[in-house]
């Protein structure tokens, strides 16, 4: 696989689970067939959607092989390889990719807050130690240092890189990385993390989208995705707008953690959808509380996905 094969919708999906915690791997068959039917381009496991840094090894090697054997080769499975460490990064990326997975996705090491000399001899020491592309996942309010585009690009074009998936929240360095990649010939596949401002990313030069929101409405992202690439811009602000107002779920919770918040909201969704069987959330995060949840399926049936 290339940079080529990575386009397109691919949602960060969540990590169903059963009230005593453990991995419910029926309702994340049920979600994985829903959002392939949908017309997504490929899957991303193991996210911060996906809880994955609550979940045990075994439980992340779970995921995978559930979807991997679920999607049966349809679109391309990508999984966070989500650790501390390099060691301890590529132990897990060689785990994930036993299991199946087409691509590791990785961060910054998350705790030991590294110079940019030793992030990119960490990106270089992943992407030598497995046998699959690698993107990197750019997150700095999860590990608090923003991958510079110069440094992107370079692992890009030294192959060490397939893509970047940024959630930094900074369109302006969105904008510059895509004129860097854009003119070292797109060595890198761009993905924004960015639920409501998709299609101006898409202007700019994103490759494709990983939204969370998209286990509420893939079909929702797909048609925002089709609309761009037929160069039918109205439509695709039109279906833009539509998405923003559902992603009004995730403000419904005051004074949760931003897992509770969004996540919760996007589980309770879900569950009102019949993908889910829970809204269970990894321990130590509660569900919504019921007030909560209600603002959330009013808003999810205003959108039109609970039918009357």
């Amino acid at each position: 696989m290339t940079s080529t094969t990575f386009r397109g919708i691919v949602p960060p999906m969540l990590t169903p689970l059963t009230e005593q915690g453990d991995v419910d791997t029926t309702s994340l068959a049920r979600l994985a067939h829903h959002l392939v039917a949908a017309g997504v381009h490929g899957i991303f496991v193991l996210g911060s959607t996906g809880e994955v840094a609550y979940l045990t090894d075994a439980q992340r090697a779970l995921v995978v092989r559930t979807v991997v054997e679920t999607v049966g080769g349809r679109v391309p499975v990508m999984a966070g390889a989500i650790d501390l460490t390099t060691a301890r990064v590529v132990e897990q990326a060689r785990a994930l990719r036993a299991a199946g997975a087409d691509a590791i996705v990785a961060t910054a090491p998350v705790y030991t807050l590294n110079d940019l000399g030793e992030i990119e001899r960490h990106f270089r020491t992943i992407a030598a130690a497995i046998d699959a592309p690698v993107l990197a996942y750019d997150i700095p309010v999860r590990v608090q240092t923003k991958l510079p585009a110069d440094l992107l690009v370079r692992l890009g074009t030294d192959g060490v890189l397939a893509g970047v998936k940024d959630s930094s929240g900074d369109d302006v360095g969105f904008r510059r990385l895509a004129a860097r990649n854009a003119e070292a010939g797109s060595p890198l596949a761009l993905f924004t993390g960015h639920e409501v401002v998709v299609d101006g990313m898409l202007l700019m030069g994103a490759h494709g989208v990983v939204p969370g929101l998209g286990n509420v409405d893939a079909a929702g992202y797909v048609r925002l995705w089709d609309f761009a690439q037929a160069g039918r811009w109205g439509d695709a602000r039109r279906e833009q707008d539509r998405l923003a107002e559902l992603f009004e779920i995730v403000f419904q919770a005051v004074g949760r953690s931003g897992d509770a918040a969004g996540v919760g909201a996007f589980k309770v969704a879900a569950h009102a959808q019949g993908l889910i069987a829970t809204t269970a959330m990894a321990h130590p995060i509660e569900p919504l509380a019921d007030d909560v949840a209600e603002s959330v399926v009013a808003i999810t049936r205003k959108a039109g996905l609970l039918g009357e």
